[in-house]
């Protein structure tokens, strides 16, 4: 149970910044910035972002340093990313998975993916001594 809380927690941490993130853009927060490079902007905010919610989470509700613990944490939060953000594709943007991805830039995309490993394994990486 206390992987599921803090998996469901850091997952809620993340995504309320990228959600924020994701508003801040669409108002035009950026708007001589290139969508490339404001892109990869918010991805490296959200890899601070998820670094500091990860050891946040594993610290304040004392997840054990066992690595298939931490790991679990990291992989319930990316299920329910996925989750969320398959539904905002579909509901918000009428978006099937297979059009997103054929949408996506090449280097975007690139950070996308390797965002997602991050939000998995960063509980694992976190307040390890």
């Amino acid at each position: 149970m206390q992987i599921l809380k803090a998996g469901a927690l850091y997952f809620g941490l993340v995504f309320v910044a990228g959600f924020m993130r994701a508003i801040l853009r669409g108002l035009g927060i950026f708007p001589r910035v290139p969508t490339q490079t404001a892109e990869l902007i918010g991805t490296t905010v959200m890899f601070v972002v998820t670094l500091l919610a990860a050891h946040w989470v594993v610290r304040w509700l004392g997840v054990p340093p066992a690595p298939f613990k931490r790991l679990a944490v990291g992989l319930v939060a990316l299920g329910m990313d996925l989750v969320a953000q398959s539904t905002i594709l579909f509901w918000v943007r009428g978006l099937t998975i297979r059009e997103a991805i054929a949408n996506q830039d090449p280097v975007t995309g690139a950070s996308y993916y390797v965002m997602l490993v991050v939000l998995a394994v960063m509980p694992l990486l976190v307040a390890r001594r």
